[in-house]
């Protein structure tokens, strides 16, 4: 497969763009799952003393920032989003120094550094929660989280009717009677957001964090934090999965917006240009857009965009939807293909045809690039990564393959360690060949190494470098608020998006055969996910195909 590249850029394009302002609005962000990435040490487990040494290759890239998944002090029972000790490193993941010189390097090249929050719930083993157990009932720390006292005639049945994420009751019964709330494992004990303490003490992390020099958060469960009062019944069974979008009394709740806006303050009393972004689950893109007004939080994961499938009328729906949401608020739209929580969209877009999956996420890519706003790129899909979807039982680590109630426990096929060099697991993922991996790795696996694909014009790899330096480049390409739709034939989208200084067309066939189109633009191809051969004046676009035109 080719994928071609011009020169057909404006003369004054310039990729030197590390002052700009309102950098957030345009940035390509790279997540990183700190035990997948890279392990610096030999133990199986990434480190950040491994991400730190990988940290060129992200340059390379030609991504804008990274983010980092939970590295704080953590007993794991859910990957690190269960927190002990909001100001520690976890010693798996390395020391406080550690993330000290990660956020210096990144810093030295050019890079900004986005770490997780999580302030919905902390662990079980967090100081405040193992005092309210010790303490007993009447306990002033339990007033930090949410104990209520259970129903029937013990007490033997739980508060409410709420479930967790994870599947089953979302209250835990303690040995003296009472029940706490976690939505998700019972090891992630909810904090009760109406107690001032959680107030100060999450303005207090995030000075910290802000003070050692990141640029910014995600806040996990940004949705999550204020409940309804009183906690009342939902009055039905259903249960809200991973990316939900049902109205329930524990999300979405207008409360939060007070909360960001309190963050916000303290983020603008910093240089630098400090950001928040929100992992907020809402019923529309409308309510998410709530999160970014001027005074509240910078950026939205772009869920409903995520979620959508490899169909034309219901990708350019969304993308209206969501530019027209962002709009009102004068907020960036966000646009995500893969995470750590979802199957890799090489996969999902697959339908049973791995190759069919890779062509089609290609495609899916240079879409989301060409769109106006922020884009987030997950860990490994710049190789074309599948999903792991034969990860033997006694492996899986997820908390909710273990509760039969609950999801389906699939999120450890995204999650694998990273191929980076050699023909042997863990494939330079740690610093001997056949060291230990916390998740194995497919052997075919040696053909998608960092190693195998650099320099090679076919691969996924090139074809991610070309593609974003091309859209850091074009001025028409990144930040902005609209595209316009172009007509097209069934199955095809093509827009156009403008600058003073250069317009760039985008066809996307997202149908299963060729179609043949008008040549758009001056029929210069600045970058194509297949082979594509323009014509005078019609070019046939391959299936499952986009192509970035100059115009």
């Amino acid at each position: 497969m080719t994928q071609h590249v011009t020169a057909a850029l404006p003369a004054d394009a310039s990729s030197d763009d590390s002052a700009r302002r309102e950098w957030w609005r345009d940035a390509v962000i790279y997540q990183i799952y700190p035990r997948s990435f890279a392990d610096g040490d030999g133990d199986g487990m990434g480190d950040l003393p491994g991400a730190t040494a990988r940290l060129p290759h992200l340059k390379r890239l030609g991504v804008d920032a990274v983010w980092l998944s939970p590295f704080y002090a953590s007993p794991q029972a859910d990957a690190g989003y269960d927190v002990a000790d909001y100001r520690a490193v976890d010693p798996v993941f390395g020391t406080l120094p550690d993330a000290d010189d990660l956020v210096r390097e990144a810093h030295a090249l050019g890079l900004r550094v986005i770490v997780d929050l999580v302030p919905n719930h902390c662990s079980d083993q967090h100081e405040w929660f193992k005092r309210a157990l010790r303490e007993g009932r009447g306990s002033a720390l339990r007033g930090r989280f949410h104990f209520r006292p259970g129903k029937g005639e013990d007490g033997e049945l739980p508060p409410n009717d709420w479930e967790s994420v994870f599947g089953g009751p979302a209250w835990t019964r303690v040995p003296d009677g009472e029940w706490y709330l976690h939505l998700f494992a019972p090891e992630q004990p909810d904090f009760n957001w109406e107690h001032p303490a959680v107030h100060d003490e999450f303005r207090s992390i995030l000075r910290f964090w802000l003070d050692l020099g990141i640029d910014g958060f995600r806040i996990d469960v940004a949705h999550g934090l204020v409940k309804a009062a009183g906690l009342p019944d939902i009055g039905h069974g259903e249960q809200v999965k991973l990316l939900g979008k049902q109205a329930v009394p524990y999300f979405d709740q207008d409360g939060v917006h007070e909360i960001y806006r309190s963050w916000r303050r303290i983020l603008d009393e910093y240089p630098g240009e400090r950001i928040a972004v929100a992992e907020a689950w809402t019923p529309t893109v409308e309510r998410s857009a709530r999160y970014l007004r001027e005074d509240e939080l910078h950026q939205a994961f772009n869920f409903e965009y995520l979620t959508t499938g490899w169909d034309a009328a219901e990708l350019r729906a969304v993308i209206d939807r969501s530019l027209d949401a962002m709009n009102a608020v004068q907020a960036p739209a966000t646009w995500v293909l893969s995470n750590h929580d979802v199957v890799r969209h090489s996969t999902r877009f697959a339908d049973g045809d791995a190759a069919r999956g890779l062509r089609r996420a290609k495609a899916a890519t240079l879409l989301m690039l060409a769109l106006p706003g922020s884009a987030y790129i997950y860990q490994g899909e710049e190789l074309g990564l599948p999903e792991v979807t034969d990860l033997p039982d006694e492996v899986r680590q997820d908390p909710a393959f273990f509760r039969s109630t609950g999801q389906d426990g699939t999120r450890d096929g995204c999650r694998v360690p990273l191929p980076w060099s050699g023909r042997r697991a863990p494939f330079g993922f740690g610093p001997a060949e056949g060291g230990p991996s916390w998740l194995p790795q497919p052997a075919d696996w040696k053909e998608l190494t960092v190693e195998a694909q650099d320099g090679d014009p076919t691969s996924t790899l090139e074809f991610y470098r070309g593609a974003l330096a091309v859209r850091r480049a074009h001025p028409a390409l990144g930040a902005g608020r609209d595209v316009e739709w172009l007509d097209s034939p069934e199955g095809v989208l093509s827009f156009r998006r403008t600058s003073p200084r250069g317009s760039v067309v985008c066809t996307v066939n997202i149908g299963a055969a060729p179609v043949t189109i008008p040549t758009p633009g001056t029929g210069t191809v600045l970058l194509s996910s297949a082979e594509t051969a323009p014509g005078a004046d019609t070019t046939i676009l391959p299936a499952d195909s986009t192509v970035w035109w100059a115009a």
